[in-house]
């Protein structure tokens, strides 16, 4: 049984690769999450206690990182302030979490010599042109344009080196846009769907045609599930689905989903330095280590989201109200 350390493990794609886990091994997992407003302990309901813990604390805590490292086989590094519109508003948390908390996880895992997996996202590498038959590779230069993705690519950059100047044993992913059940509802597929619950029409930045690259976020896990067991140490592998759909698409998709007009939307104004296209080559993740990806189809991944959504209501409706008050004051 391997004693496995999930940071940020009570977030939306941590809590869905703990129950992927869980389901899917005989692993022991420790999550360690501070449970920020984006953190729910509710993600977690109904896993064995047997074989799980939830601990309460900060990646920035060093005596209580260094004290989980001693007791774990291995650590995959979720946690992280992941939110584009907030790190526009207030970058300083981003700065503390993702590039303060990586290097304190970091110095923990040279002490420890625990095996090392980073997560991390396809938006340090900036953006395409729409018309750009390009995809990011592990060879894309890093190119990033937000407080968040700067501090994302920092934090990608310390894992290389670390492994490179102390040895640590150590993997970094970079993935596309997740969705799925348990995201919060200030992201973009889960504020439409409980929009479109409540009555609400769904908004739009800009002209609603910039493109993100989606995977369900059982793929997500399943994915780095596959580097954490067969994952060259020192290599870094990109994860995607071939997902790509504009802003509009994925709106008119969600409405079509949910009976209503595919035009029952409304466009505001664009938000700064909003990205215009994501795309993945997860060439080498497929060809080296044998993985595919589960939701090939969009619309059914949808479905499936929005039949969560309409479920589990008591899970998303305390966060719904806040969190609309907060894009109230933008216009958006």
């Amino acid at each position: 049984m391997r004693r496995l350390l999930v940071t940020g493990g009570a977030g939306f794609i941590g809590s869905d690769f703990v129950h992927y886990v869980m389901e899917h091994t005989d692993d022991y997992v420790t999550v360690l999450d501070k449970l920020t407003y984006a953190g729910n302990a509710r993600s977690l309901d109904g896993l064995d206690p047997q074989r799980f813990r939830l601990v309460i604390g900060d990646i920035c805590d060093a005596p209580l990182v260094d004290r989980l490292f001693a007791e774990h086989d291995a650590v995959v590094h979720y946690a992280a302030e992941s939110h584009n519109d907030n790190s526009l508003t207030g970058p300083e948390p981003f700065v503390a979490t993702n590039v303060v908390g990586t290097f304190t996880l970091l110095e923990a895992a040279r002490r420890s010599g625990i095996r090392y997996h980073h997560i991390s996202t396809d938006e340090v590498y900036g953006d395409l042109e729409l018309d750009d038959p390009e995809r990011f590779t592990e060879q894309t230069p890093y190119n990033p344009s937000s407080p968040y993705s700067s501090t994302k690519a920092g934090s990608d950059l310390l894992v290389r080196a670390w492994v490179r100047s102390f040895g640590v044993a150590a993997t970094i992913s970079n993935c596309s846009n997740n969705y799925g059940p348990r995201q919060h509802v200030e992201k973009f597929i889960p504020r439409q769907i409980t929009n479109v619950i409540d009555g609400i029409r769904p908004r739009l930045y800009g002209d609603g045609r910039n493109v993100r690259d989606w995977i369900h976020a059982d793929d997500h896990s399943s994915a780095v599930l596959a580097i954490l067991d067969r994952g060259v140490i020192g290599e870094t592998y990109l994860i995607g689905a071939d997902g790509e759909k504009s802003n509009r698409e994925v709106v008119e998709i969600i409405l079509r989903a949910m009976d209503q007009p595919t035009d029952a939307y409304d466009l505001v104004t664009d938000r700064p330095g909003h990205d215009k296209r994501y795309a993945i080559d997860w060439t080498k993740i497929r060809d080296e280590l044998g993985w595919e990806p589960r939701y090939r189809h969009f619309e059914s991944g949808i479905a499936d989201t929005i039949a969560w959504y309409r479920a589990n209501e008591e899970w998303w409706r305390p966060q719904k109200a806040s969190t609309e008050a907060k894009y109230e004051l933008t216009g958006q």
